[in-house]
């Protein structure tokens, strides 16, 4: 036989039972309490997304200001690229056209003393029309003539054979042009052989 102090009393069990889980349960429910922050808030959530809204607007005009450079450097490439291409087709035109240059000096010096009648004017009337086509074929492409008589001298774009006093000129004035300058565009093409007043 069972001694009574053996004896199991289901109710006193449930009791006990009852009164741990509800102690494990408060001292669970005490943890969690001391753990939280006590000052959370809704704010908190809305102010770190405003900060990170903040670092990637930041990022983004960053990333627009090098896009918006780095696409103006290119045009300004694109129009140096064209304007150094147009220059070296314009300087490769001109050393062709240059050869053509002594033809019209021999040309101009052949009418400066042209005749002026008989058979030999009408033969040098010939000679005129087909240097002013030459002229006018030189001026299609570009290329013009310097007139410099009278002008300052400029070593950029004459050069000087020789100086010489002149009552007609000051000096550094040109008084002669021996060879006539061309220009290509606003570049020398060739540059005029002159004299210079002393």
């Amino acid at each position: 036989m069972k001694n009574k102090k053996d004896q199991i009393n289901p109710e006193a069990e449930d009791a006990e039972l009852d009164s741990l889980g509800d102690n494990s349960l408060d001292r669970d429910l005490d943890n969690k309490e001391e753990n939280e922050p006590d000052d959370v808030s809704i704010e908190d959530p809305v102010e770190v997304l405003q900060a990170a809204l903040g670092d990637i607007t930041t990022k983004a005009e960053e990333y627009l200001d090098g896009w918006q450079r780095a696409r103006a450097e290119f045009a300004n490439y694109k129009k140096r690229v064209l304007r150094e291409n147009t220059d070296i087709r314009q300087m490769a035109r001109g050393e062709v056209i240059k050869l053509y240059l002594d033809i019209a000096d021999d040309l101009g010096r052949a009418l400066q003393d042209k005749p002026e009648t008989g058979e030999e004017g009408s033969w040098a009337d010939g000679i005129e029309i087909i240097f002013q086509k030459l002229r006018t074929r030189l001026e299609a492409e570009g290329i013009t003539p310097m007139n410099p008589l009278g002008e300052e001298f400029d070593p950029n774009i004459h050069e000087a054979l020789m100086k010489e006093e002149s009552e007609d000129y000051e000096s550094g004035q040109i008084t002669e042009v021996m060879q006539e300058g061309y220009w290509i565009g606003k570049k020398v093409l060739r540059p005029a052989l002159v004299r210079v007043a002393a």
